[in-house]
């Protein structure tokens, strides 16, 4: 079964995306039933600064969080990254995170469902530039949630809840087919399958 991770990019107390990732577990599970979605949240993970004294790319991990970050991110086919723009970029935390490994990202899909006042759309742009480091191949379609129209919340302060338009739903099966074809498709580079 083709796994994918559903990473959620904040570890900010009080972040809105926890209930964004639910929300494209819960569709992916209704559209992609034959495949296993997972979420993956960083901060569960409590990864410190990168701290590693080899670099990533020699992949002699000396950390037990190391490890453990490494081999989860071993065991999917294809991410959705969810994530929030600060600063017209991606969180620290993510970048941080995607630093940590390096072949474990290699030949696998990802698409995007970014949220914020303008749908996160620069710190999704950043990501693909990461990701395409990473040999991590991306879908164009993504899902840009507005803080205005896809959350109802009294204060901006508060997390408030999630209430995507209806043209979100369309939006992030189309995201959803893709990773999952795309994931597919790069199995047998994974798999180290001559072509």
């Amino acid at each position: 079964m083709t796994k994918i991770g559903i990473v959620v990019g904040s570890t900010r107390p009080g972040r809105r995306g926890r209930a964004v990732a639910e929300w494209v577990a819960e569709v992916a599970a209704r559209e992609q039933p034959a495949t296993g979605f997972e979420i993956i949240d960083l901060a569960d993970f409590g990864l410190p600064l990168l701290d590693e004294p080899h670099p990533p790319a020699s992949g002699l991990y000396g950390n037990a969080h190391t490890v453990r970050w490494a081999e989860a991110i071993a065991g999917y086919d294809g991410f959705v990254f969810v994530t929030p723009e600060y600063n017209h970029s991606i969180p620290g935390a993510l970048k941080n995170a995607l630093d940590f490994v390096y072949a474990e990202w290699h030949d696998k899909a990802a698409g995007f469902v970014g949220y914020g006042l303008l749908g996160a759309t620069r710190a999704v742009e950043h990501l693909r530039l990461i990701l395409a480091e990473l040999k991590v191949a991306t879908v164009r379609s993504q899902v840009a949630l507005s803080l205005h129209h896809d959350f109802t919340f009294s204060a901006p302060t508060e997390p408030g809840d999630l209430t995507p338009a209806p043209h979100q739903h369309a939006a992030l099966t189309a995201l959803l087919n893709d990773v999952v074809a795309w994931s597919r498709a790069l199995e047998p580079i994974r798999q180290g399958v001559p072509a």
